[in-house]
């Protein structure tokens, strides 16, 4: 299981590059806005996660005149929004 598991997420990554920030990101700024029912968590992620990178795709391409790599650009917006996440529930721990 753990091979095949290694050989699909290596085929997934030559595939379309790391974007494992939407991964990360999406569904806890999706949980932050629904709540935690999984009956809408669920859909709503996949649609968010998929306008993220549609939006991010597009942004890729039209921003310069040589096409920036999709990755770079999830982590720099992925990067910040998780940081900020994080943050946000540290402090809502410690109430």
């Amino acid at each position: 299981v753990l091979l095949c598991c290694a050989v699909l997420v290596a085929a997934q990554v030559a595939v379309s590059g790391s974007i494992a920030w939407v991964g990360l990101v999406i569904p806890h700024l999706v949980r932050a806005l629904v709540g935690n029912n999984h009956g809408k968590v669920i859909p709503i992620t996949a649609l968010c996660g998929a306008l993220f990178l549609l939006v991010i795709d597009t942004l890729a391409r039209a921003l310069t005149y040589a096409e920036i790599p999709v990755g770079i650009l999830t982590a720099l917006t992925g990067a910040p929004l998780f940081a900020f996440l994080y943050v946000r529930g540290a402090s809502h721990d410690h109430r």
